[in-house]
């Protein structure tokens, strides 16, 4: 498997870092194995590598502290959210402070008439949605897991919603951070758009913090819709649920969410999850809008499925059953583990081009077939994104060899498809291999940004680049 890199360690200016900020920020600050180890978790394979201490904030202020004596004394500094981030991307390469952000958790401005709210990096989504839901408003972006806000700007996130309402660099009107040497700034103001110099907040978003911890973002919010319809569909095989999605988008349906789970997942979350879905591959669609036009959208897309052998179609617009329906998409990862109990789940996802989407699946499905690999696969397909959960025994050299044998095929797969190794995951430590092969000269230039921004390279050293 990828293996974590080791940096070079400041063993003299982390302990004089620890000294000064244990002096300010008390028991704001721990040290203990326990929570370092937490803090250095990642929801995939690769090798915990736990900061030094861990520093809980509780405003701007505090971070800017924190980043200004990390900056004094050439200390990595490694933003922290809810954990839920899938390519190592909390990791300590080079030991260091984590700032974890979940005590900064305000929600600051709701401006329900410029359809935005205002928040500290730690309020979580599902927390957002609970706040925002008397006012008739929504934040759309739903990545599953309950993540951080701040997190998931940081790791540009999308999930379940965006074929519709977009990802995180959609969905962000501004945000305030604390950049390498301990400066604050603004990138940009409330209003809907602006062509006022550099485009800031979209670089700071999904820069993994890598280039500056944020401390406040400005997020757009949609109108609850006055109707909400679930449907699902059946089909013989990817290709033609895949193709199905192709035309539905193609057609102009504003579909708000089109997830794909072949037969395997299927059969994990009729287990899991105690529902009676058809074991075949299977489309999970959800439509907003007016109450005649979830209707109307819910037959087009009927029509459009029985051209490409759709069949067992159902819908409703009952809150209870969607909910059951969507619960059971979100807990695919923790379902697919019962397929093999005891392994471990290694996920990995691509995007494409949504034509070029079929013949992504069918292939990698292909190839873990012929690899003896058992991987459930899921996807967000409307955007032509999809995902792959190896299912490992991280005992077995062999299994872990063909494990990280597969993860670079399908990379350089979905690269060579016109398509990104990563659709939503993210780079972290994880896919540092693939930047450059999808990028090139691009990524020169990526690493002048970092270096002119964070010259010391303190800032999440280790991650997205290779310097």
């Amino acid at each position: 498997m990828v293996q974590a890199t080791t940096l070079p360690r400041n063993e003299a200016g982390i302990n004089a870092a620890i000294d000064v900020l244990k002096q300010r920020f008390g028991e704001q600050l721990q040290t203990g194995q326990a929570i370092r180890e937490q803090h250095g978790h990642t929801t995939t394979w690769i090798t915990n590598q736990p900061p030094d201490a861990v520093v809980f904030p509780t405003s701007t202020e505090d971070v800017a502290e924190i980043v200004r004596t990390c900056a004094d004394y050439g200390v990595p500094v490694i933003p922290y959210g809810t954990g839920t981030s899938l390519e190592g991307h909390v990791n300590a390469p080079a030991g260091g402070i984590c700032v974890d952000m979940m005590r900064m958790d305000k929600i600051l401005a709701v401006h329900a008439e410029d359809l935005d709210v205002v928040v500290q990096p730690g309020v979580t989504r599902e927390q957002l949605n609970t706040f925002l839901r008397d006012q008739g408003l929504f934040f759309p972006i739903d990545p599953g897991a309950n993540a951080s806000l701040g997190g998931m700007a940081a790791t540009r996130a999308s999930g379940t919603n965006a074929v519709r309402y977009g990802t995180m660099k959609d969905n962000v009107l501004a945000l305030e951070a604390v950049m390498g040497d301990g400066g604050v700034i603004r990138t940009a103001q409330r209003a809907k758009k602006s062509s006022a110099g550099y485009d800031m907040t979209r670089l700071l978003v999904g820069s993994e913090g890598t280039l500056g911890l944020i401390t406040e973002l400005t997020l757009r919010l949609q109108g609850i819709p006055e109707a909400i319809r679930s449907a699902r569909c059946a089909f013989r095989s990817v290709d033609d649920a895949c193709r199905a999605v192709m035309m539905t988008i193609q057609y102009g349906i504003p579909v708000a969410r089109i997830e794909l789970l072949d037969a395997m997942s299927v059969r994990a979350a009729n287990a899991y999850s105690g529902l009676d879905l058809p074991e075949m591959p299977l489309l999970l669609l959800e439509f907003h809008g007016s109450d005649a036009g979830v209707v109307e959208q819910t037959e087009i897309f009927a029509q459009i499925a029985e051209e490409f052998g759709g069949f067992d179609i159902a819908a409703t617009s009952t809150a209870e059953e969607r909910s059951k329906l969507w619960q059971a998409r979100h807990d695919m990862y923790w379902a697919s583990l019962q397929l093999r109990p005891g392994a471990k789940g290694i996920s990995t996802d691509v995007c494409v081009p949504i034509s070029k989407l079929a013949d992504c699946v069918s292939a990698a499905r292909a190839k873990a077939e012929e690899m003896g690999l058992l991987a459930p696969m899921v996807g967000h397909v409307g955007d032509g994104n999809f995902h792959a959960l190896l299912l490992i025994d991280m005992d077995s050299d062999a299994e872990r060899a063909a494990a990280d044998v597969y993860v670079g095929w399908l990379n350089e797969l979905a690269i060579s498809m016109e398509g990104t190794c990563t659709g939503e995951h993210g780079i972290g430590q994880g896919k540092r291999p693939y930047l450059k092969q999808e990028l090139g000269e691009t990524t020169r230039y990526m690493a002048a940004i970092k270096a002119a921004l964070d010259p010391e390279n303190i800032l999440n050293p280790g991650k997205i680049l290779e310097i």
